[in-house]
């Protein structure tokens, strides 16, 4: 006959201490309990699991054949439980273990990676994964445990946000037009993005421009871009840490866009300390490469 479904998986630690003192006042006394209460839990547990598991005589509560086989599992199960629990306190106490991050590409190549390897020596045992991707992939399936992302997200309620700072851009291109004035970038030639990225804040930028650039070459990743710049064959609107690295010549003086950087996280995240390691460590990466990252630096 198969187990009922009425039996309460909770009475397992109270039939085990009765089993081993034989007294209901002793057994109440370990677990904080009134007799009469242990009595009647005892008694909806051998009617859930349809089986007498005590006996009582003159020297206490005695096991019945088949208590003793329950006690006897009933002790693994107990004993794989404490251990579980004690496992999941250590690894949710220990900086160690897998953190996910995604974000666009250019964030990691341009600015965190160089950042890494302070945070393994620091902590040794943290696994970090680094996705390159502009989707949004899903924090309850653990398919992402941090992401970063350009401009604030939707509300959602799973999810902790909060702006870590600003990204700027700035006007970049191959060193023959460092000396185009202001005035004239309108008769320049641009690179700029491929049709489907026409929304984002950096060719909103572009579109406003008077008079609307010639748009000689465009591209859906900025990498390409880059290499265009370096080509020579127009002026973009770059990451200003992308450029600077890349050793653009910078056009104009000023940052022209700027856009957030969000941080997102599981809500839960907060409480498992790789997490709360993680977060503080891209804190304050971006606090000490603010600068840098807002394009405030001199350029050549």
């Amino acid at each position: 006959m198969p187990p009922s479904t009425d039996f309460d998986w909770n009475d397992i630690p109270l039939i085990l201490a009765l089993a081993r003192s034989g007294s209901m006042s002793a057994t109440g006394r370990q677990l904080g309990v009134d007799a009469s209460t242990i009595s009647r839990r005892i008694a909806a547990a051998e009617k859930a699991l349809k089986l007498r598991l005590f006996i009582r005589d003159n020297t206490g509560y005695q096991l019945t054949d088949a208590g003793k086989t329950f006690v006897a599992h009933g002790e693994a199960v107990y004993g794989n439980v404490q251990s579980m629990l004690q496992a999941s306190s250590q690894e949710a106490g220990a900086t160690a273990g897998p953190v996910n991050i995604t974000s666009i590409d250019f964030l990691f190549d341009y600015w965190l990676l160089e950042h890494v390897p302070a945070l393994h020596a620091e902590h040794p045992h943290l696994q970090l994964t680094l996705q390159a991707e502009n989707q949004n992939l899903s924090f309850t399936r653990r398919e992402a445990d941090f992401a970063l992302r350009l401009g604030k997200p939707g509300e959602d309620a799973a999810l902790v946000m909060r702006k870590l700072g600003d990204l700027g851009f700035a006007v970049y291109g191959h060193p023959k037009f460092a000396d185009t004035p202001r005035a004239c970038w309108g008769t320049q030639p641009w690179i700029a993005y491929a049709d489907e990225l026409a929304g984002t804040t950096e060719m909103q930028w572009l579109a406003a421009m008077s008079p609307q650039p010639r748009k000689v070459l465009k591209v859906n990743s900025l990498s390409t871009m880059v290499r265009a710049c370096h080509a020579g064959v127009g002026m973009a609107l770059l990451p200003c840490i992308m450029g600077q690295q890349q050793g653009l010549q910078r056009i104009g003086d000023q940052v022209e866009v700027l856009r957030d950087i969000w941080l997102l996280s599981h809500r839960d995240a907060g409480s498992i300390a790789r997490f709360k390691t993680v977060s503080a460590w891209l804190s304050q990466t971006y606090a000490a490469s603010e600068q840098l990252l807002c394009g405030a630096a001199s350029h050549p």
